[in-house]
């Protein structure tokens, strides 16, 4: 799985992220075994939350069903802050089961502006969290991800912008990065390696990143060349099933 292909996120993933927005809220959750301290109706089940509630007396957990779900699939847990008139609820952890398999795959925390302050997410749905985003001011400014299965990240992008502007790869698992990669306005433009493994460039590859613009380029042509054949064999056939010739009325409409 790559990374840098539009966030790395499976289709299931993709689809649940618009959950996070129009999911359908169960009612309230039950009263907890405590007074005054925050629980879930599931907790206990299969789910492991990764939101901070359990036990504490500053929390509300909201949960719901998102579309296709028959389960409980989002959870929404909210933070009292201030005292007195100015106490307010702000949303502070949102988890949804984006497959639907009854455990959490993505959990997004919130700074006290209501803002995304970090996301987690579990993308091979095997139950370990594999990808790791961190934002600042509602921006991506960070991502890594796990790609061998290891819990470690081997790779990590750095956001400027919210533009793609270097990369660090690990591509021999030694918990180094051995490449690196430099964007300009989220376009590749060079790339480093590290070949006697001391963890700095040994040599940057210009002319790689050149020839791989390059193919790319040609590849772009090729599919443009045959997305004209196939339109021009599409009137040609159309042409055929009329007849391929004028008619005997066209040619007297003309005349006339």
């Amino acid at each position: 799985m790559g990374l840098w292909k539009v966030a790395g996120l499976g289709p299931l993933a993709i689809a649940g992220l618009a959950v996070w927005a129009c999911g359908s809220e169960a009612p309230a959750p039950r009263a907890p075994a405590q007074a005054g301290t925050a629980v879930s109706k599931y907790d206990g089940g299969a789910d492991s939350t990764r939101c901070d509630y359990r036990g504490r007396n500053d929390r509300e957990v909201v949960e719901g069903r998102g579309p296709g779900a028959t389960a409980m699939s989002i959870r929404k847990v909210y933070a009292t802050v201030g005292q007195g008139e100015d106490a307010r609820k702000i949303l502070v952890c949102r988890e949804v089961d984006t497959n639907l398999d009854g455990v959490m795959d993505i959990v997004r925390t919130y700074n006290d502006k209501g803002e995304v302050a970090a996301e987690q997410a579990d993308t091979t749905y095997d139950g370990v969290i594999d990808t790791w985003l961190v934002f600042s001011k509602g921006r991506i400014i960070k991502r890594q991800a796990d790609l061998d299965g290891d819990g470690r990240p081997d790779e990590t992008g750095f956001y400027v912008d919210g533009k793609l502007n270097r990369v660090q790869r690990d591509t021999n698992r030694d918990g180094k990065p051995d490449v690196w990669e430099i964007y300009d306005e989220g376009r590749l433009e060079r790339m480093g390696v590290d070949l006697d493994r001391d963890g700095h460039v040994d040599r940057w590859d210009r002319d790689q990143v050149a020839l791989r613009r390059l193919d790319e380029e040609e590849k772009a042509r090729e599919r443009e060349e045959e997305r004209k054949r196939e339109e021009e064999e599409r009137k040609r056939a159309s042409d055929a099933a009329d007849g391929g010739v004028v008619t005997d009325a066209r040619v007297s409409a003309r005349k006339r």
